[in-house]
């Protein structure tokens, strides 16, 4: 049997050497913008996906919102013996959200959204 390959996360988020200037001077816009989409697209690889985007912050989405109006069809259309379906999916699905943004010394900030 194959060995399945996984997609891990890193456990820093921090670029590659390389993105900062060697004098140690703060980062020009354009080197802030290549250090999120390194950031962005390691993110992507680990399943998340982007919801908007602007000159040095992204907001990533992770998971997907349950169609309510479906299941209820279903458990009307099935006399309610699919709404047990319904809550569980309800209770396990979550859609989580990131704010990534690069401050004006390269560093990346994560914040966890609602």
């Amino acid at each position: 049997m194959k060995r399945r390959r996984t997609v891990r996360e890193s456990a820093t988020i921090e670029p590659p050497p390389g993105y900062y200037t060697a004098g140690g001077d703060p980062p020009d816009s354009a080197q802030r913008t290549l250090i999120l989409d390194w950031i962005v697209s390691r993110r992507i690889a680990g399943g998340w996906r982007v919801e908007s985007r602007s000159g040095s912050q992204v907001v990533l989405v992770r998971g997907h919102p349950v169609n309510h109006v479906l299941h209820a069809f279903l458990t009307v259309f099935s006399c309610c013996v699919w709404g047990v379906v319904w809550a569980v999916v309800a209770m396990v699905n979550r859609v989580e959200r990131q704010a990534l943004t690069v401050d004006a010394q390269g560093r990346v900030v994560t914040v966890s959204a609602p």
